[in-house]
C-alpha cells in the first residue's frame, strides 16, 4: 500500500472511526472538561479493543482457569497456558465482557471492577497508567458508566481484530490522540509526528540497503526514545514487512506519558510483539535501554522542552560516566533537551552498522558559542564522522507546530563515498497542500514528494531536483566546513601618541580592546591574521592559548536565495493603484459627498 493509498485511508474509515469512538465523549459533557475526555475515551477504546480480540477464546479461557485453580497451578505456568488458550499475550478470566456487563445496571460499577481485575498482569499495567480509578468513580458518581459501556457496544465501537487490523487500529489510537492533544491544547514541542514524516525518515534510513532487504531479508532491531504510541516504530516495520515479508524487526521503546506509553503496550500487546520491550519511565533520568544497542533508532523527542526535572541525574552521568554515558561530548542549555535525546541515540547506535533517523528543531543546528555544550555535541558528532545528512522539512507539517525542523541522519556505517562529508538537503519545497488543514498541518509529504528527497540522499551529490511543483536541493560539503576558531586577538595600552606602552620590553593586552575573529578550519590561521587583522592593527597578535573550537551548521545561509527589491517605479505603480481602488471604494461607501 503506497503512502497516498494509506492516506486516503486515514482520512475515510479510520477517521471516521475515530471520530465515532470520540463522539461517545458526548455523554460527558458538563461531568468531565473538554480536555479531559480522552481521559475516558483512550482507556475504553483500548479495553474495548482487548475484549473484542479476547470473544472468541473467553469461554475456553474460563474453563481453563477454574481447573487451573483446582489443580493450584502454580502463577508463571498458569499465566503462559491461559495466554496460548486467548491467542495472545494476556486474557481476561472474569465473568464478564463489555456486552454482559449491560445486564445488570444496578451493579455496573462493582461488576466493571471486577472486569478490570480479571485481566493479566500486563494489561493490568496498562491499566494503571492510565489512573483510571478516579475517573471511573466521576463516571460512575455522575451515572455515565453504563451509558458509556453500552456506547462502547454499539456497531461503531466494534474494534475486533477481524474487521480492524492491528496496523488501521494504531492510526485510530494515533488520531484520538491527537484529538485529545488538541483538546488539551498541548505546547507545541509535545507534538505528534505525522505518518507521512514516519514514512520518509523509514526511508531515509533503509534507503541504502533496500534491495538487499529485498533479496534477503533482515533481523534486526528498532528503538524509540521517546515513543509516543509507538507509531514510529510501527511505519518502520510496516516499510520492513512491505520490502520482505520475512523480515523481522524487534521493537523497543520508552516513554513518559503514562497514557500513550499504555496505548504503545496495548498495540504491542495487540500485534503480538514483546510488550516487555516497551518501558515507562523518562528517558533521560531514567534509562531503560542502559548498554542496549540498536539496528536502528527513529525517534521524534520533545524540542523547545527545558530539561530542569532531570538536571541532576544528567550533570552526574556527564561528570562521573563522561563518554563512558551517554552525555559526554557536552551538556545543551537548560531551556532545551533535544540534543540530550540525539546523544542518548547515538550512544545505543550498534557499532558498525547503526542507524538513526531523530528529528530536531532549527536550534540544534546553531546555538551555542565556541566550547559551549551545544557546539561541543555538534562537533563529536562531526569529528567522529557519525553526521550522515540533515534534511529540512517544509513548514506547517506537524499537527501542533508550524515551525522549521529538520530529521538528523547519523550513522555508525557511512558508505566509502560519504565519509568524511556531511549532506545538507533543503526539502522545505518539496510537499503538496492539504485540502483540509488537521490543526497547524497544512501540508503532506505524498509518495512523490518521499521519492524525491530519497532520490536526492541516495544519489548524494551538489544537485537540484524538480518534479512538477515539488523542489529539492542538495549540497555536499566537507567535514571540517562546518568548524571554526575562535581567536582571541589582543592590541596593547598605549600612550597619548597612540604608540604601545612597553612592560620589560612587552606590549600589554588592554582588556577593553580585546577581540575575537571567527575563522573557518579549512582556512590557515596564520595567513588570515595577516591578511585580515594586521593591515587595520598593526600592534594586534593573537593569543593562542585561548583558542576555541566551534561548531555549528549555517543551513539557512547555505541554501539563501537572493531576491532583488522590487524597483520604485513598480512600487509607486502599486501605490498609485492601491489609492485608486480606495477612491473607487470611497465613492461606493460615500456617495459624491
Amino acid at each position: 500500500m503506497t503512502t497516498a493509498e494509506i492516506g486516503k485511508l486515514t482520512t475515510t474509515n479510520i477517521q471516521e472511526k475515530a471520530n465515532l469512538i470520540w463522539a461517545i465523549a458526548n455523554h460527558l459533557v458538563g461531568l468531565f472538561k473538554p480536555h479531559e475526555y480522552g481521559k475516558v475515551i483512550l482507556p475504553m477504546t483500548v479495553l474495548k479493543r482487548f475484549d473484542d480480540a479476547l470473544s472468541k477464546t473467553k469461554q475456553e479461557v474460563l474453563e481453563l482457569n477454574k481447573k487451573l485453580d483446582e489443580q493450584k497451578t502454580i502463577d508463571a505456568i498458569k499465566d503462559g497456558l491461559l495466554c496460548k488458550t486467548s491467542g495472545y499475550d494476556f486474557y481476561n478470566v472474569s465473568p464478564f465482557t463489555f456486552s454482559t456487563l449491560l445486564a445488570d445496571p444496578d451493579n455496573i460499577a462493582a461488576n466493571f471492577d471486577t472486569y478490570l481485575k480479571g485481566f493479566s498482569d500486563n494489561v493490568k499495567d496498562i491499566i494503571s497508567n492510565f489512573q483510571f480509578d478516579h475517573v471511573l468513580e466521576t463516571m460512575h458518581k455522575g451515572n455515565v458508566l453504563y451509558v458509556v459501556i453500552q456506547e462502547f457496544n454499539s456497531k461503531k465501537a466494534d474494534m475486533h481484530p477481524d474487521k480492524i487490523t492491528s496496523m488501521d487500529m494504531g492510526y485510530i489510537f494515533e488520531e484520538l490522540v491527537r484529538k485529545f492533544s488538541e483538546s488539551y491544547d498541548e505546547q507545541a514541542g509535545a507534538h505528534f509526528t505525522a505518518r507521512d514524516i514516519i514514512y520518509l525518515m523509514a526511508e531515509l534510513l533503509i534507503a541504502e540497503e533496500r534491495d538487499y532487504i529485498k533479496e534477503n531479508g533482515v533481523v534486526k532491531t528498532a528503538y524509540d526514545m521517546a515513543m509516543g504510541t509507538s507509531q514510529m516504530l510501527g511505519c518502520l516495520d510496516e516499510k520492513m514487512q512491505e520490502i520482505n515479508s520475512d523480515s523481522k524487526l524487534s521493537l523497543f521503546g520508552q516513554e513518559f506519558n503514562p497514557e500513550t506509553y499504555a496505548i504503545a503496550k496495548a498495540d504491542m500487546l495487540i500485534k503480538g510483539g514483546n510488550a516487555q520491550n516497551m518501558k515507562f519511565g523518562d528517558t533521560l533520568s531514567d534509562d531503560k535501554f542502559s548498554n542496549y544497542e540498536f539496528d536502528y533508532i527513529i525517534s521524534n523527542p520533545p524540542f523547545g522542552i527545558d530539561w530542569k526535572v532531570e538536571e541532576k541525574q544528567v550533570k552526574q552521568e556527564h561528570s562521573k560516566l563522561g563518554f563512558e554515558g551517554r552525555f559526554g561530548p557536552g551538556l545543551p542549555a537548560i531551556s532545551d533537551g533535544q540534543l540530550l535525546f540525539l546523544l542518548n541515540g547515538v550512544k545505543k547506535l550498534k557499532e558498525g552498522s547503526g542507524r538513526m533517523a531523530i528529528i530536531q528543531n532549527g536550534s540544534s543546528l546553531f546555538t551555542g558559542d565556541a566550547g559551549s555544550g551545544p557546539s561541543e555535541i555538534r562537533r563529536y558528532l562531526i569529528e567522529s564522522d557519525l553526521l550522515e545528512a540533515i534534511i529540512q522539512l517544509p513548514t506547517d507539517l506537524f499537527y501542533n507546530t508550524g515551525i522549521s525542523t529538520y530529521i538528523w541522519i547519523i550513522s555508525k556505517n557511512k558508505n566509502k563515498d560519504r565519509l568524511g562529508k556531511v549532506q545538507l538537503i533543503d526539502a522545505s519545497n518539496c510537499y503538496v497542500k492539504r485540502r483540509r488543514n488537521i490543526g497547524k498541518k497544512r501540508v503532506d509529504l505524498d509518495d512523490n514528494s518521499i521519492n524525491l528527497i530519497a532520490k536526492s540522499y541516495l544519489e548524494f551529490k551538489d544537485a537540484k531536483y524538480e518534479e512538477n511543483d515539488l523542489v529539492v536541493e542538495s549540497k555536499i560539503f566537507d567535514n571540517n566546513f562546518f568548524g571554526y576558531t575562535k581567536v582571541t586577538v589582543e592590541s596593547p595600552i598605549t600612550d597619548e601618541n597612540d604608540k604601545p606602552i612597553l612592560k620589560k620590553g612587552k606590549p600589554q593586552a588592554d582588556s577593553k580592546k580585546r577581540d575575537t575573529e571567527i575563522i573557518p578550519l579549512k582556512d590557515d590561521i596564520d595567513q588570515f591574521f595577516k591578511e585580515n587583522v594586521l593591515p587595520y592593527n598593526k600592534d594586534a597578535w593573537m593569543d593562542r592559548k585561548k583558542d576555541k573550537v566551534g561548531y555549528e551548521i549555517p543551513f539557512t545561509r547555505l541554501f539563501y536565495k537572493f531576491v532583488p527589491p522590487k524597483a520604485s517605479s513598480d512600487i509607486f505603480k502599486e501605490i498609485k493603484q492601491l489609492e485608486e481602488e480606495e477612491a473607487v471604494l470611497m465613492k461606493e461607501l460615500f456617495g459624491d459627498e
